[in-house]
């Protein structure tokens, strides 16, 4: 489906992105993971060709893209653009067109599409009535509306509550159980340990970490420890490797830098008469985005 070989790209003297391969099949979800200026948004734009790498090469379905492949693509951008003055169907109807898409067939699904997302409006409200969550459903719904084989999603969760999000991450499932491949950003780790199957973080333009999300997770071993008893609060901030505690009564929720930071931890507690409880598990992608991100900093820092 997606080949993404050894591409570079520069802006003047800053690399956007350095060496990035990844590969997407159909029917799989890749989580494009990065702070902001990592060069998810650059990736987005070289693989719909507005941006030319400097090197390396974006395939899609065994080609160089070309113009006539782009209506087998979706894409939503990070920043809206809708037509105020349009209706809901006059605006998804013009996109599909856009992509030559038949008019019947985006008008039959339509409604099917506004009900899965809830969309607070008729066929006929305009954009500018709706509120900015549904503007944002509507803009959804037009980036998928002739069923692309490809669905580029940029950073498609943001200023969405829990109930929207919910909603959006089924019609993304929808999609994708219908075959079609899907890359998308989030700075909402939750939303992307939930929807991805993969995940791609980048550092200042290098891949920092790549794979299978269960994989990633196991590599970093068991960093977290659920506790009760054994140590006060003020002997918690103290605790080797500790990079942050949370209270979760009865106990304490602590993530460490290492696994073995955690076992050296756990090894104190046991020798405690007032260990109660505990529980490994290994860290989450929130944590694991922070772990990461932060030893890369560090590391461009101290150079």
């Amino acid at each position: 489906m997606l080949k993404v070989t050894n591409v570079v790209k520069s802006f003047d003297d800053t690399i956007a992105v350095k060496n990035l391969s990844f590969e997407l099949e159909p029917g799989t979800v890749l989580g494009l993971i990065g702070q902001n200026g990592a060069g998810k948004s650059t990736t987005f734009k070289m693989i719909l060709n507005f941006l030319k790498p400097d090197s390396g090469e974006i395939m899609f379905d065994g080609h160089h893209l070309s113009e006539s492949d782009l209506d087998s693509i979706g894409y939503m951008p990070e920043e809206r653009g809708l037509y105020l003055d349009m209706t809901i169907k006059q605006q998804v109807l013009y996109f599909a067109q856009l992509h030559s898409f038949s008019k019947k067939a985006a008008l039959d699904s339509l409604p099917y599409w506004m009900d899965k997302l809830s969309v607070k409006g008729t066929l006929n409200s305009k954009i500018k009535s709706l509120s900015k969550g549904n503007q944002q459903k509507v803009q959804l719904i037009s980036s998928f509306i002739h069923q692309p084989k490809l669905l580029i999603l940029d950073e498609p969760f943001s200023g969405l509550d829990p109930v929207n999000t919910e909603l959006l991450i089924n019609a993304v499932r929808d999609l994708q159980s219908e075959g079609t491949a899907i890359i998308f950003s989030s700075h909402d780790m939750r939303n992307v340990e939930k929807l991805s199957d993969s995940i791609l973080l980048l550092v200042n333009g290098n891949t920092a970490l790549q794979g299978i999300i269960p994989t990633v997770k196991e590599s970093f071993g068991k960093t977290n420890l659920y506790i009760e008893g054994a140590f006060t609060e003020e002997e918690i901030k103290s605790l080797p490797g500790l990079l942050r505690y949370e209270s979760d009564y009865p106990g304490f929720h602590l993530t460490f830098d290492n696994e073995e930071s955690t076992l050296s931890v756990l090894n104190i507690a046991k020798e405690s008469p007032l260990l109660s409880g505990y529980r490994l598990f290994t860290p989450s992608l929130d944590d694991i985005f922070k772990i990461i991100t932060q030893t890369k900093e560090d590391s461009v820092t101290n150079a």
